[in-house]
């Protein structure tokens, strides 16, 4: 049954549903003609897969079958034919089922094959990974503060200067030196697990010395305690707390056999449960366990001196920054040298309707950044988001990849459905896939790719760290922030330079809200927090 066919049975209630009511009123508000149903079925179509593999829009058009479609779908399917409306929305979709709906729908595989194993537990690799002068001085300073007392430091390098691949010739040198004693990565999200193991992999099979296991231990993998000898093992934070609190000995054992523990986005580690986790593991080995802590921004944020100073503290006021001789602030020579792009910062004021009322003023002031229904509001703001479309068409023109930072995951959405109909390839990426559909993987791909059609990726939460597309030469920053830790790395996604893989220029353009705090320029805040560091 071909798909295009079957939604023309589609009545105007279930477009909208499937379209969503707040995509078609600024649809309709962009286009004075109207958003016809042909039209609103074409939008659908260009996403046609995720019409099937999104739970919500699969039992709209699932309920569309006449009987004896649904009892032959059933039977495919191999699920229950006595109530086959039943069956189709509340049974299990497996894998192979997707692909037997997209096969009875007429559609070809996605361009990215549905995931069918779990990721691996061990991959055993066998041993050119060279860094520039200028990290190559700073693993140098690394591996000798981790060395001496207390054993604990922070490397500090902006966005785009290879922090990653620096760090991973400080663990290679560890892991030869000291090949039965572990070492462990730690990130907060899946994706900047599964980055660092498939950069150390790439890594050791350059310059490593015996053969080695990377494990990985984050979603729903396991971790054998007794086999660890010498290995590269990274872990999820939160899978690691839940293995704390059941059993406090079991920390112990992995960081008895550890050498180096490596911390990924280092401004976090003062958070109770992180810091727990750290102590955890160094804190009892202090005398043969080192702690190194990673950070474009090793602040908790741009005016809070006490969290600051814990920060600080808790690494034993110890911080290796990027030093280029001639250069006060490393930025300037990342950017001079053509590793960074050299980017241009221009605000977009926004004469949204939103009224900021006394107790909006008061829980933005006590507030660590702006409240989620603050946000909310300003993702309705149907005036701003006319704004922001334009500003994204001005941006498209002159920008072969583009980001967008959006205020709440549905406005993320919002934005790219209007986009994609305006004729611009425009994709959303928020939260986290359910397993079994392939749509976010196959929308970052399809970004990251080079070919020459522009594209723009929208997102809420999930792209500011873990993600690498140096082809992104603009980013449109819609979500306000107090944060400049988290403004500094939306900026940083769109910033890589030419000799990085990036570009010479980049702009980034930040939408400014009546009342709302924000950043315009990210120049100085490498810079911003050295006061608290220099501290004994």
């Amino acid at each position: 049954m071909n798909l295009q066919t079957f939604l023309s049975r589609a009545d105007e209630k279930v477009l909208q549903d499937l379209i969503g009511p707040d995509s078609l009123r600024l649809l309709d508000a962009l286009d004075p003609e109207g958003f016809t149903l042909a039209r609103q079925r074409s939008l659908l179509l260009e996403d046609s897969h995720k019409l099937l593999s999104d739970a919500f829009s699969r039992a709209l058009l699932l309920d569309l079958l006449r009987p004896e479609e649904a009892k032959t779908l059933c039977t495919i399917l191999d699920l229950d034919v006595a109530d086959p409306y039943i069956a189709l929305t509340a049974s299990k979709i497996t894998n192979s089922r997707l692909v037997a709906l997209y096969e009875y729908f007429e559609l070809p595989p996605p361009n990215e094959e549905i995931a069918t194993e779990g990721i691996p537990l061990c991959t055993r690799i066998d041993p050119i990974y060279p860094l520039f002068d200028h990290q190559a001085r700073a693993a140098q300073r690394v591996t000798a503060k981790l060395e001496t007392a207390p054993r604990r430091v922070l490397l500090h390098m902006p966005t785009g200067s290879g922090k990653t691949r620096t760090t991973m010739n400080i663990i290679c040198e560890s892991l030869r030196s000291h090949p039965d004693r572990n070492v462990i990565w730690l990130a907060h999200s899946e994706e900047l697990c599964e980055q660092a193991a498939s950069e150390f992999e790439k890594a050791w099979s350059a310059i490593g010395s015996h053969p080695i296991n990377v494990r990985r231990f984050w979603g729903s993998t396991s971790l054998d305690l007794d086999v660890l000898n010498g290995d590269f093992i990274v872990c999820g934070l939160s899978k690691l707390f839940s293995l704390l609190k059941r059993d406090i000995s079991a920390i112990g054992r992995l960081g008895s056999r550890s050498r180096l523990v490596i911390m990924d986005e280092a401004h976090q580690a003062i958070a109770e449960t992180y810091q727990l986790i750290l102590d955890s593991l160094v804190e009892p080995y202090r005398d043969r366990s080192s702690l190194l802590g990673l950070s474009a921004t090793p602040g908790r944020s741009w005016n809070d001196i006490d969290a600051d100073e814990q920060l600080s503290s808790f690494f034993g006021h110890q911080k290796v920054v990027l030093e280029v001789d001639g250069y006060k602030n490393p930025v300037d020579y990342l950017i001079d040298e053509g590793y960074l792009a050299r980017a241009s910062f221009r605000p977009v004021l926004s004469e949204s309707g939103l009224a900021l009322s006394d107790d909006d003023i008061s829980k933005i002031e006590q507030s660590f950044d702006i409240p989620n229904d603050l946000l909310a509001r300003l993702a309705e703001d149907e005036l701003r988001n006319l704004v922001i479309l334009n500003e994204i068409e001005n941006l498209i023109s002159r920008h072969n990849r583009l980001i967008v930072f959006a205020t709440t995951v549905e406005h993320s959405n919002l934005l790219a459905y209007t986009l994609r109909s305006r004729g611009i390839w425009a994709r959303s990426v928020v939260g986290k896939i359910s397993k079994g559909a392939s749509d976010r993987g196959q929308s970052i791909s399809s970004y990251q790719n080079d070919d020459a059609e522009p594209k723009v990726l929208c997102n809420f939460g999930v792209l500011t760290t873990g993600f690498d597309a140096p082809s992104t030469s603009a980013a449109l920053i819609a979500r306000p922030t107090k944060s400049l830790v988290l403004y500094s790395q939306m900026v940083g996604r769109a910033i890589r330079g030419r000799l990085a893989g990036g570009n010479d220029e980049a702009e980034i353009v930040t939408v400014v809200d009546n009342g709302l705090p924000g950043f315009g320029n990210v120049g100085d805040a490498f810079m911003n927090w050295e006061d608290v560091w220099s501290k004994q």
